[in-house]
């Protein structure tokens, strides 16, 4: 046994300086989480800043050991116990598996409690984290679950509409059960839920915001544009992607034969980290949506649910993290339907999306972070620190032509969303000055006043 290595696997061993009878949780917790996540080792003898101690008897030792876990653990783990010798002293080495009949449960004290592994330390479940062990130990999982909505009651237009035009063949009602979204009953399962044109999932929402600065107070306006999107996952992407867009700006310059493009934002990137947000988040947690977030710098797509074994993701090469699919039956469809790979390569795409573009650096690389209750991806603003030539209307060595009809089809978009919206905040949401906005708006013959002051509106010819 390599205790070296061990110890620098923060997320798969504890060490306990000596046996703890008397207080048998100080350890067991540990077991339990161990059992409840991916496994992991227990290395009795060795303190808590990694000094090897030793113990006085490690047989007897073994045989306590043996015996607390049958007597404290429900149901007992599966577990090894072996003894190893370092630097002259006796070391006992628990290695407790990765269980399949979870939860396990700690009992003592007149209660009964199950760990999980989050990070380097074992702790307690709460009530969403408890019902996920559950699902596990029946080798099932949420999206699989029958709901209790009929399929009849509910409409799949987006599902067939994207299943023809991937697959070029029609999706038949009898589909849903071969795909996991229904029982022979007709009754939808919460894959089939989630899927619906209108979801009855209630927390499966995605909630856009474009902020106004670097973080959420940016002053007198805090949010330029802000959405709340509902209905099938698969509306859920199209919406997302598209504020996502109409939020974005393109940069470009002249080479000796055409123009390179310099997008803020790379849409492989933000496509598949919205898919992985909206595919791989706990839908146990009720009441939580994924959030899309947009400031001047970066942008972050937040979903509920950390890492399903427990660990973070900030402490891993996000290259070589194994795919784990908390919602297999919807993964399935989406791979179905072409959202996603069975190979799992989420990650590499993410970041490979932004490493092929022009400006890019190593300081622009896309950022992944995650705790007990959340995971977030931070992809920069390839174009924030790029310095622009010419006036606040041009792009990078551009000619002013394509751009202000870009600033003219924002403006459109701005004024159908808020009819009643001011130049001045026209202005700071497209980032250029009220001067051009008014200019700009002069030369488009389809936009007008009517009224005056602030009882008045725009109207844009050709809108109903």
């Amino acid at each position: 046994m390599d205790i070296t290595r061990l110890i620098g696997e923060t997320t798969e061993y504890d060490k306990k300086a000596a046996l703890e009878t008397k207080r048998p949780k100080s350890w067991c917790k540990s077991v339990s989480a161990f059992a409840n996540t991916s496994g992991g080792v227990l290395i009795f003898g060795v303190s808590d800043d990694g000094k090897i101690i030793g113990l006085a008897d490690p047989v007897g030792d073994a045989e306590k050991i043996s015996e607390i876990i049958k007597g404290r653990l429900d149901p007992i783990p599966e577990f090894n116990l072996s003894f190893c010798e370092e630097e002259g002293k006796k070391l006992i080495i628990l290695n407790i598996y990765k269980g399949e009949e979870t939860p396990y449960y700690y009992s003592g004290d007149g209660v009964m409690e199950a760990y999980i592994r989050v990070g380097n330390e074992s702790v307690k479940t709460n009530s969403t984290e408890l019902k996920r062990l559950v699902l596990r130990g029946k080798n099932t999982s949420y999206d699989s679950q029958l709901s209790s909505y009929k399929a009849e009651d509910y409409a799949f237009s987006k599902l067939k509409e994207r299943y023809k035009k991937w697959t070029g063949s029609s999706f038949d009602d009898k589909d849903l059960i071969s795909f996991g979204l229904a029982d022979e009953q007709g009754y939808l399962t919460n894959a089939g839920a989630l899927l619906a044109d209108e979801s009855p999932v209630r927390w499966s929402r995605v909630f856009c915001t474009r902020w106004n600065g670097l973080n959420k107070s940016g002053g007198m306006i805090d949010a330029l544009d802000d959405a709340e999107y509902s209905g099938s996952i698969i509306s859920l992407i199209e919406n997302g992607e598209a504020f996502i867009k109409r939020n974005s700006r393109m940069m470009w310059r002249k080479t000796d034969n055409s123009r390179e493009e310099m997008p803020e934002y790379v849409e492989r990137s933000y496509h598949e980290a919205l898919i992985n947000g909206l595919a791989h988040r706990d839908y146990l947690i009720n009441g939580s949506e994924v959030h899309i977030d947009i400031y001047d710098d970066r942008m972050e797509i937040y979903s509920p649910g950390g890492m399903p074994d427990g660990s973070l993701i900030q402490e891993r090469d996000p290259l070589t993290v194994p795919s784990t699919r908390r919602n297999p039956v919807l993964a399935d469809v989406l791979n179905r339907l072409g959202y996603m790979e069975r190979k799992g390569s989420g990650f590499e795409k993410i970041i490979s999306g932004y490493e092929f573009q022009i400006n890019y650096d190593e300081s622009k690389k896309p950022k992944f972070r995650s705790d007990r209750y959340q995971f977030t991806v931070v992809m920069l603003n390839l174009n924030y620190d790029v310095p622009r030539n010419g006036t606040q209307d041009d792009t990078q060595d551009g000619t002013q032509d394509d751009t202000q009809k870009d600033i003219k089809h924002q403006i459109t978009d701005l004024i159908r969303k808020n009819n009643k919206i001011s130049t001045e905040k026209i202005a700071i949401a497209l980032g250029v000055s009220v001067s051009t906005i008014k200019r700009r708006i002069k030369e488009m013959e389809n936009v007008h006043y009517v009224g005056s002051g602030f009882s008045g509106h725009w109207e844009i010819s050709g809108d109903e």
